[in-house]
């Protein structure tokens, strides 16, 4: 074999080499981009993962509001004198009409189960209004419900400070809402005496709901052994009606 036969095989050899590395590089080319295009394709899992979290979050947060809905309160309601009982009748018929009695629960009346005695000598219960003027309601403030009480014929306000609702306090709502009625074997009420105040005294109730209050003497009935007291309440003056024993002269 002569030199130059040796040098062409040679050279053949090292272009089948370079043909032969030229032909692997693609191959690991297209491994690397199949890799890149596996981690794309999880990088894109992980996205959809953030997103179905998002979308949970958001469920919760639309739980979380419905928990945070405002919950129904006691109101009190200034209303006109002797009328308490249709005033009453008259909002419970506006919200049935109005379709708001998702807004509304009871509408009511203080009042108290009173034993008296008759001239005759026979006991009876009969119910006294504990407030009078006054109605209470248990409901959701916002524009409507305020707007369908203001318009209800007979409410003049809200009781609170600033032209803003207040609700009840918790003690005022056990002292004359969650009342017990009194029973008929229940303890007689003590024998009434001569009635040792006149109009214009000013008293102390002792006992009852009004303990502690002080107000002047408005009437005496002396066949029932009851006086009526002027007693503020809620920044208001009230006629409360009381039997005699119930105060104390100041």
């Amino acid at each position: 074999m002569t030199d130059e036969d040796s040098k062409l095989i040679s050279d053949e050899a090292e272009t089948t080499e370079a043909s032969d590395a030229a032909i692997d590089d693609p191959g690991q080319d297209a491994t690397e981009d199949a890799v890149l295009e596996d981690g794309a394709i999880e990088d894109g899992d992980a996205g959809d993962d953030d997103s179905s979290g998002g979308e949970s979050k958001d469920f919760m947060d639309s739980e979380t509001d419905a928990d945070d809905a405002p919950a129904m309160d006691w109101y009190i309601l200034k209303v006109a004198f002797n009328r308490e009982d249709s005033i009453a009748d008259a909002l419970r018929k506006r919200i049935k009409m109005e379709g708001m009695e998702e807004f509304f629960g009871d509408v009511v009346v203080p009042t108290e189960d009173v034993a008296t005695f008759t001239r005759d000598g026979k006991r009876r219960i009969t119910k006294r209004k504990l407030l009078p003027g006054y109605i209470m309601a248990r409901m959701i403030i916002n524009d409507d419900t305020w707007f369908l009480v203001r318009e209800t014929g007979g409410i003049s306000d809200f009781t609170g400070s600033a032209g803003k609702p207040m609700p009840m306090d918790p003690a005022d709502i056990e002292r004359f809402v969650n009342r017990p009625e009194v029973d008929d074997d229940d303890e007689p009420a003590p024998i009434k005496t001569a009635i040792p105040f006149k109009v214009g005294d000013r008293v102390r109730v002792k006992e009852g709901n009004f303990e502690n209050q002080e107000g002047d003497v408005d009437t005496v009935d002396e066949a029932n052994g009851r006086i009526t007291v002027i007693i503020n309440i809620f920044g208001r003056s009230v006629p409360m009606e009381l039997d005699h024993w119930q105060v104390e002269p100041l």
